[in-house]
């Protein structure tokens, strides 16, 4: 990208220009400066904390190195919006989004590197976990997940999931505000006084039989939140080895990422992404009498 340093930064280190103007986290600076060529002043290579002069020609490359790159691999994603800096996809159950998956199976980082065609870095915004299916976010960029990992948790960047649940909250609309950590040495995660402040508005759409269909709106981003929170008021999600118990009606926790809504970080456009629900959770409804639509 390039822009023109217009008269109220004359004087400024580029270092200062990029963070303040283009919006570069302090961290993709500190990993320019070690990457020749990457940024030019008036065409020539340029050091973060040169000064530049009202007028003066700033380009900064900040495409990814092939470093951590995913090889393509795995199913075809469905895809529910993309431009150049951003993908949307339909995420499927038993996938894990990130690392290296126990056996060897596709991730959905190998499976985006295969929509996109070539060994590319991966992004994720907001991550789901390996059993939970529907929307996710992906930056194509180092630079535009920066910008968009900003957004979370606030106005600009909303999340809506729905949950089935083992019985029904009481009452039927709230916000569940209990502080999360780990459990231990274990991989789980627990409501305790020590923990992170946690907050997830809540509404029960459909309840009997039962069970119930939650909406839900995390407002922070806590590991296993909507997860940790629903198992708290002892409502935990259907199917839930971890956080309450397996289930005969569905092999993961009967979660899913319905919606998310975003402000584009370079367009100001508004951005809106919705997945169905899957036919597992849809059985489920169907099975105990209760409806959605």
């Amino acid at each position: 990208m390039t822009i023109t340093v217009p008269p109220e930064c004359d004087g400024r280190r580029i270092r200062s220009i990029l963070q303040g103007q283009l919006g570069l986290s302090a961290g993709l600076v500190t990993r320019l400066r070690h990457r020749e060529g990457a940024v030019l002043l008036n065409g020539r290579p340029a050091k973060t904390l040169d000064p530049v002069r009202a007028g003066d020609t700033l380009s900064v490359e900040v495409g990814d190195e092939k470093k951590g790159a995913f090889a393509p691999a795995g199913p075809r994603l469905a895809v529910l919006w993309e431009d150049e800096d951003i993908l949307i996809i339909d995420k499927p159950a038993d996938m894990a989004v990130h690392g290296r998956s126990e056996h060897g199976e596709p991730t959905v980082g190998s499976a985006v590197a295969a929509y996109l065609g070539t060994a590319a870095p991966f992004h994720p915004v907001n991550r789901l976990d390996r059993g939970t299916t529907g929307v996710m976010c992906a930056a194509k960029t180092g630079y535009m997940h920066d910008r968009l990992r900003r957004l979370l948790h606030t106005p600009a960047l909303r999340r809506e999931y729905l949950a089935i649940t083992v019985g029904a909250p009481e009452p039927a609309s709230g916000v569940i505000d209990l502080p999360i950590g780990r459990r231990g040495e274990e991989k789980r995660f627990c409501v305790r006084p020590d923990g992170a402040p946690s907050v997830t508005a809540y509404e029960t759409l459909a309840a009997g039989d039962g069970l119930a269909l939650l909406r839900l709106r995390p407002e922070t981003g806590r590991t296993h939140q909507i997860r940790v929170h629903l198992s708290a008021i002892g409502c935990p999600i259907l199917g839930d080895r971890l956080y309450g118990r397996a289930s005969a009606e569905i092999a993961r926790p009967a979660l899913h990422s319905a919606r998310l809504t975003l402000t584009h970080p370079l367009t100001g456009e508004t951005v809106e992404a919705a997945a169905p629900l899957p036919e597992d959770m849809r059985a489920v409804l169907t099975t105990h009498g209760l409806t959605y639509e």
